[in-house]
């Protein structure tokens, strides 16, 4: 198996702020994108104090309960306008990936405290095109975003302000948060707008 990385490339859509995506392709294997978020920290800053201050609001939805946490918290758009800037970041870089503007998108949060990890799945529930997470708190050694493909893995560090953006059907974990504070990041599906 050959991998190639690209180098970093600054690409812009037309009235749009160029923004940095690295590709990495393994032949045979999923493709997977990079991305990184211009001014991300006082974004995340506002985005996890928004999440601090609404998860246990009303109208949270949580799911996926695996060793004693649950996995997906669903926090309505409408509550979070901190998300505004990441979710367009997020659906600028599906855009330019799928090669199309008609799509739905969805987002959950993923906070996992120390000892917590995420248990391995794939989003291909529904018609899901095109999947992704961006993280806004990840301390040293909160665990690793592992994807799988075949007998392959591709192992991701988190970094604040990072996107990786990979296709729906490709299983996924995220190793222990071993680190002494929260992980926080937020998910994303992409799916052709109904």
């Amino acid at each position: 198996m050959t991998a190639s990385v690209s180098q970093p490339a600054w690409v812009a859509a037309p009235g749009r702020r160029p923004i940095r995506v690295h590709k990495i392709a393994l032949r045979g294997l999923a493709t997977v994108r990079f991305a990184e978020l211009p001014h991300s920290a006082k974004i995340n800053e506002a985005l996890i104090a928004a999440f601090g201050r609404e998860q246990d609001g009303a109208n949270v939805k949580r799911t996926h309960m695996f060793h004693g946490r649950f996995e997906n918290i669903y926090i309505p758009a409408e509550r979070l306008p901190e998300i505004a800037p990441v979710s367009a970041f997020a659906r600028d870089v599906a855009t330019r990936v799928l090669g199309r503007t008609d799509l739905r998108c969805g987002f959950w949060f993923n906070a996992m405290s120390p000892g917590h990890r995420t248990t391995r799945h794939s989003h291909e529930e529904n018609d899901e095109r095109l999947s992704a997470v961006y993280y806004l708190a990840c301390p040293a050694d909160s665990g690793r975003l592992i994807l799988h493909d075949e007998a392959a893995q591709i192992i991701v560090t988190p970094q604040q302000g990072l996107l990786v953006v990979f296709p729906p059907n490709l299983p996924h974990e995220v190793e222990e948060n071993r680190s002494e504070t929260m992980r926080l990041s937020v998910a994303f599906n992409f799916g052709p707008a109904n």
